[in-house]
């Protein structure tokens, strides 16, 4: 039976989350721009409380770092490349192609799509990576073992 590394999958959550708020912090103003935000709707945007959003932010988070461990420790990822091969390839399969589906329909901009789509690529290599290498000291293990 294969136990996560269920540290590795917190930290992996927690970056992603992290990177979210710093990603559109250096993307605020074309994300403002595309979304097509009045002055007045920035305002009063900035003006709400985010608390519940940024919690089920962190939940979605924790939720996609577990799964994509499972990717992993399924694809045999073992060192910081096949992490992010393995990160890369959820990240087309899953994210990149759904995403782009929802953002026609919806008419959105492309702009805000690469956006929203950079974000998670990032994301997806960097917790690959975490994921496939991280190794306990204790155990010298991967972020799951056997």
């Amino acid at each position: 039976m294969t136990k996560l590394n269920h540290l590795a999958v917190l930290l992996s959550a927690a970056l992603y989350w992290l990177l979210g708020g710093l990603w559109y912090a250096l993307f605020s103003a074309p994300f403002v721009r595309l979304m097509r935000w009045t002055p007045e709707d920035l305002a009063r945007v900035e003006q709400q409380s985010h608390a519940r959003e940024l919690g089920v932010a962190f939940a979605v988070s924790l939720l996609t770092a577990y799964v994509l461990a499972h990717f992993v420790r399924l694809a045999g990822a073992r060192s910081v490349f096949d992490g992010v091969r393995t990160g890369l390839l959820a990240f087309v399969g899953f994210v990149l192609t759904t995403n782009l589906s929802t953002v026609l329909f919806e008419s959105r901009p492309l702009g805000l799509y690469l956006i929203n789509s950079g974000y998670h690529l990032v994301a997806f290599l960097l917790m690959g990576a975490l994921l496939a290498a991280w190794r306990r000291q204790e155990v010298n293990s991967l972020a799951y073992q056997n």
